[in-house]
């Protein structure tokens, strides 16, 4: 028994070792002595903790629509358009059926899923609808998901970048603020 326990710790501790040696992050030649500097690098890149308060789950912060970039960028893509359905726990947007006065038989309708809530080009499943109408009984719906789909996702995950960078500034300069406080 005990020799099969000092085999198990010898063998525990052969396969740590061989990591060659290297602690992640130890290169002094890429860290600042001085620990300000460190301190503020740590600040800039969003690292560091708080012994108190700033506990996400205690602190009273609320993951809203508007906090979902892809959300909000979506809705104001399609601020032209009358929904018919936003759900946002369901990760869902439905316009109504829309036409621009031009041609009255001819209307758009387009749905949204969110499929990640990372900014990418496979989070969006865009799908736009036409509808043809001869007579008001006689409607034709087909599905013409091709380019406009394509330039409608290109267009949200475009605002999407430029909110998500808006908030990182927005998340560094409130982090540095409160450490500079106290």
């Amino acid at each position: 028994m005990k020799i099969r326990l000092l085999i198990t710790l010898i063998s525990f501790f052969y396969i740590a070792s061989c990591s060659g040696g290297k602690i992640p992050g130890a290169d002094a030649r890429k860290i600042s002595p001085n620990p300000k500097d460190r301190v503020q690098k740590n600040l800039e890149e969003g690292r560091g903790f708080r012994l108190l308060g700033n506990n996400k789950k205690n602190s009273g912060e609320f993951d809203f629509a508007s906090s979902n970039e892809l959300w909000r960028a979506s809705l104001d893509t399609l601020e032209f358009m009358p929904l018919a359905l936003a759900n946002y726990s369901g990760g869902i947007i439905v316009t109504d059926w829309y036409s621009d006065g031009e041609s009255q038989n001819e209307s758009v309708k387009i749905s949204i899923r969110f499929l990640s809530n990372d900014i990418r080009s496979d989070a969006l499943a865009v799908k736009v609808f036409y509808k043809n109408c001869s007579t008001e009984q006689s409607c034709k719906i087909t599905d013409r998901s091709g380019s406009l789909s394509v330039e409608l996702t290109k267009k949200i995950l475009s605002k999407a970048a430029v909110y998500e960078k808006q908030n990182e500034t927005k998340k560094k300069r409130k982090y540095i603020n409160e450490a500079l406080k106290d």
